[in-house]
């Protein structure tokens, strides 16, 4: 209706009385070009660019603002239908070209413009100047319209609303320059024959296609490239731009033992695995929710409409269910099943950052367990603010990588016992926070393995321990170093290939190099974990399956996995003496590595009588207190030079506490 009553407003006025050919010409394209608008990605009716403006303002150049008008109005009407717009859309696209128009006219009306042969620089001056006040005015009135009709956002929204507006002004105000520019070439062009105006098409065809190109380009950015699922920059941008109140859960889910469809089937069979489990959630998760994919094996749901625990843990069962009935890959039947963490935002308006960060470590917590759900939950003591605190300092130091970050490595050897000889060390973590103090290695990994800090400080302790060995052997006392690895390292996959780039860097043999895996890493996802020491293995790298006998691992994964050594947990060790039990404990398990062709290696040995008792049931190496303390690699040299292997029958007699 306000188009209609526009039109007839011009037409009142005489508008159209003595125009030439010209302008009928340019009018007609004007509103054949509409009939494909350019509409820039992911944004509202604001930012359609409606390629008639080329024509309207060549119009209003040479023939003024109301014939101008009336064209521009009749092509918006056009380009509303095509877009299928409401009235109400159509309408406040129409008055913002309108006040454009008008803005450019006022300009133009300061100076007369000739638009005979021989127009002077100061016409030029004064066309881009016009096309300047266009822009101004068509994107400050609809930003203006925008923003008194939308709820104020957080200032996280606003920082997201302001970048992606700084992205995406360039393209679009370089494509509505472009457009309106060409107005005095088609001016111009009209001068020489009418046949030759036409010819502008091929310009605004050029104009299309690089909106087009931007367009695709900003979905590409926010799209898996594998399954086309929105990726986790768009799940970041899902968080913050949520209605103000509205509270959301996070769901996380890593498919398990996934690795083993690669290594059966092959990596594309993995790669159509993880399509049709991309294909399967996005059928069962509905409109209002978002299935993303964080990367690998690993996808995420964002829920929007969760009353609480009882709620998120139901979507959760939902999902887990969506994925029990079998794959098809390749005529074969793969039964997939997945560990789901879920974090609950705390607070309306929270960031993606910190919510993804919980459901992810809820999704370790529910593996180490192995149970398919798990809830974060704030109370735990892994989550108390003192721990949060700790390990945002945590990542601030490995981020520092710097001599001053307080994080240095101690390493305690390990002793032959049939021979007194050192036949290694291990590695051991310290941190001398700069307001806590030392912090022991077990609250470290404690903290830093359910987060993605972890992967940061195992690259950090496994470069310096190479480089280490590198040291040692330039010195001419090469030695075996044991470090431990987590969980997530594990599953991480790319463990083997951080280890053999460092090894190359440095040029330290692989045998030089052992790492250490916790019972609980391998009960976690005993197949994923396979698979990846495997590769390790392959490399000629020792694998030692460390605190033995506390993680109820079963004898059929012990069997399988190419484990060089089983360490005795020091719980059993340090009771041997004393306790039955505990000395029963340990000498089946030295009996048990023996018949597996493994070695046995004692931790927490601090007297002589329980080094005597080791060496009774055959047991191959020891490390504690009795022999040497954990001590910084300068220390340990010194250590190496004064130290005299002695065998423990000798011992009993000659060594006191």
């Amino acid at each position: 209706m306000g188009v209609v009553d526009g039109l007839l407003w011009v037409f009142q006025r005489g508008a159209f009385d003595g125009l030439p050919s010209a302008y009928w010409l340019m009018g007609f394209l004007a509103v054949v070009v509409d009939a494909r608008p350019y509409v820039v990605t992911n944004r509202r009716a604001t930012s359609v660019i409606l390629p008639s403006i080329c024509f309207t303002f060549a119009i209003a150049l040479a023939w003024g603002y109301g014939p101008a008008l009336a064209v521009q109005l009749i092509a918006v009407a056009v380009a509303g239908v095509r877009m299928r717009h409401s009235a109400q859309r159509t309408l406040h696209l129409a008055v913002q070209h309108a006040v454009a128009l008008g803005a450019a006219s006022l300009v133009i009306s300061l100076v007369s413009l000739r638009i005979e042969p021989g127009p002077d620089w100061g016409d030029a001056l004064l066309t881009v100047a016009a096309a300047g006040a266009w822009i101004v005015a068509r994107y400050g009135l609809a930003a203006v319209v925008a923003r008194s009709m939308a709820d104020r956002p957080g200032p996280r929204l606003r920082r997201l609303q302001r970048s992606r507006r700084l992205r995406r002004a360039g393209v679009e105000v370089l494509a509505t320059g472009a457009l309106l520019l060409l107005g005095p070439v088609v001016l111009a062009t009209a001068q020489v024959g009418l046949a030759f105006v036409p010819l502008v098409l091929l310009a605004l065809h050029a104009v299309h296609r690089m909106v087009r190109s931007a367009g695709e380009f900003e979905r590409a950015s926010r799209l898996d490239a594998l399954t086309g699922l929105p990726n986790r920059r768009a799940l970041h941008a899902a968080v913050l731009s949520q209605a103000k109140g509205r509270r959301l859960a996070l769901l996380v889910l890593d498919l398990d033992r996934f690795r083993t469809v690669n290594d059966a089937l092959g990596h594309g069979a993995g790669d159509r695995l993880l399509g049709a489990v991309a294909h399967r959630l996005a059928e069962v998760v509905p409109a209002h929710d978002l299935v993303v994919r964080l990367g690998g094996d690993e996808f995420a749901v964002l829920a929007t409409r969760v009353d609480g625990p009882p709620s998120a843990r139901r979507i959760a069962e939902h999902l887990a269910e969506a994925l029990n009935s079998p794959f098809a890959l390749d005529g074969m039947p793969v039964d997939v099943t997945a560990s789901i963490g879920i974090a609950l935002q705390r607070e309306p308006g929270g960031d993606g950052a910190t919510l993804l960060r919980e459901a992810e470590s809820a999704m370790y917590e529910a593996k180490q367990r192995g149970d398919q759900v798990a809830l974060h939950s704030p109370d735990a003591p892994h989550h108390t603010p003192d721990r949060l605190s700790l390990l945002a300092d945590l990542r601030h130091a490995l981020r520092q990588d710097s001599p001053d970050d307080g994080i240095t490595l101690f390493y305690q050897p390990q002793i032959a016992i049939a021979t007194g000889e050192v036949v290694g060390v291990e590695a051991l973590l310290r941190w001398r926070h700069p307001e806590r103090g030392l912090v022991g290695p077990e609250e470290l990994i404690r903290v830093a393995e359910p987060t993605p800090v972890m992967r940061l400080l195992t690259g950090r302790v496994l470069h310096e321990v190479v480089a280490q060995l590198a040291a040692w052997r330039d010195a001419g006392r090469p030695l075996r170093a044991a470090v431990n690895v987590s969980v997530r390292d594990l599953h991480a996959g790319d463990i083997a290939d951080r280890v053999a780039g460092l090894l190359s860097e440095y040029a330290v043999p692989p045998d030089l190099l052992q790492l250490e895996i916790t019972e609980s890493a391998l009960m976690a996802d005993p197949h994923r974990v396979l698979s990846t020491i495997t590769r390790l293995d392959r490399m000629g790298i020792a694998i030692s399956l460390d605190d033995f006998g506390t993680g109820y691992s079963s004898l059929q994964h012990l069997r399988r996995l190419p484990l060089a050594e089983v360490k005795i947990d020091r719980s059993f060790v340090l009771g041997m003496a004393t306790d039955r039990g505990d000395a029963a404990i340990v000498r089946s398990v030295i009996d048990l590595a023996e018949a597996l062709g493994l070695r046995a290696v004692a931790e927490g040995v601090e007297d002589e009588r329980t080094w005597r008792l080791l060496a009774d049931a055959g047991c191959h190496a020891a490390q504690g207190w009795f022999h040497a303390r954990p001590m910084p690699a300068p220390d340990l040299a010194d250590w190496l030079s004064r130290y005299r292997p002695v065998r423990p029958t000798v011992a009993l007699h000659t060594r006191t506490r």
